[in-house]
């Protein structure tokens, strides 16, 4: 099919993992009622933003995946008939864990997972303290509905990662996202930030001549240092913003995704035809120093 609509559920979270849940659940209920077929949740949705803080305790959020929560979200992806990109704190093994991303199927079968390869470390998100970097590579996924990528947050910032999960024939990239302004901060530089996360994302699909999908998660959590941003939008390959949900409120978008449109605008607009990939092998160093 060419036409599908995808849900973005933007919203805040609270202390308690099983409420956080039951939360995600009525409104991907609410959601399908409004015609939506693919449902993405924010980064970590079944809790608060752990990441602000280095504590030990935080590692008992984490659940295998998949596992008790991707189990109840396949129930409800096949009673619902939509596919579900849900994004958990995975437990690995004793000692290893990891920021993943389930995508379920329409029938509730579980397609498979990514995991965040690249992990921050600044200030109010400490991701390294709890996360090893994703070792699955880039993936795709071939949903009832559309064959699609997913990447987390960080990964927003990097070209690279988007250009091969598209390559990979990815017809729309998703990014469920944890990302905020810290209080003390002007509206000058919040507002500059903001910009820069969507430029960044739009220019991805642009030079993919894909649709993207980010989903922020919006509020004030635990002391209230951070105000996550919301803004959770949809951009069409050429860029544009089809929809975008505000800055403050909890909000479900339901957007319609033509992905005919990918062929038409890598027609015209002919990027990856005009790709030098013999010129390519540099962009594997970490630096190119002068000698």
């Amino acid at each position: 099919m060419t036409k599908v609509n995808v849900a973005l559920v933007q919203s805040h979270c609270v202390a308690d993992k099983q409420s956080n849940l039951a939360r995600a659940i009525e409104k991907i209920k609410e959601a399908a009622a409004k015609g939506a077929q693919i449902v993405c949740l924010q980064e970590l949705f079944t809790s608060l933003y752990f990441c602000d803080v280095e504590d030990y305790e935080n590692f008992k959020l984490a659940e295998p995946v998949p596992g008790p929560s991707t189990d109840t979200l396949g129930q409800l992806a096949a009673d619902l008939k939509v596919v579900i990109i849900a994004s958990m704190f995975e437990k690995r093994a004793q000692g290893l864990y990891h920021n993943t991303t389930a995508v379920i199927d329409a029938d509730g079968s579980f397609l498979g997972k990514y995991r965040k390869m690249h992990i921050p470390d600044d200030p109010a998100f400490y991701e390294k303290f709890y996360f090893t970097p994703g070792d699955l590579g880039y993936k795709t996924f071939k949903t009832k509905y559309a064959h699609i990528g997913v990447l987390i947050c960080w990964d927003q910032w990097y070209p690279e990662a988007a250009r091969i999960t598209s390559l990979m024939g990815a017809e729309i990239l998703f990014y469920p996202t944890a990302i905020g302004w810290a209080t003390a901060q002007d509206a000058a530089t919040n507002k500059e930030q903001f910009d820069a996360w969507q430029t960044i994302q739009r220019s991805h699909a642009v030079a993919n001549g894909v649709h993207v999908v980010s989903v922020n998660r919006v509020g004030f959590e635990q002391d209230g240092a951070m105000k996550f941003w919301g803004g959770s939008f949809v951009a069409n390959p050429f860029g544009s913003i089809i929809q975008q949900a505000s800055h403050d409120e909890e909000e479900i978008l339901v957007v319609e995704i033509d992905v005919s449109k990918t062929d038409t605008y890598r027609t015209h607009w002919p990027f990856l035809r005009d790709r030098r990939i013999d010129s390519y092998q540099p962009i594997t160093n970490r630096f190119i120093d002068e000698d």
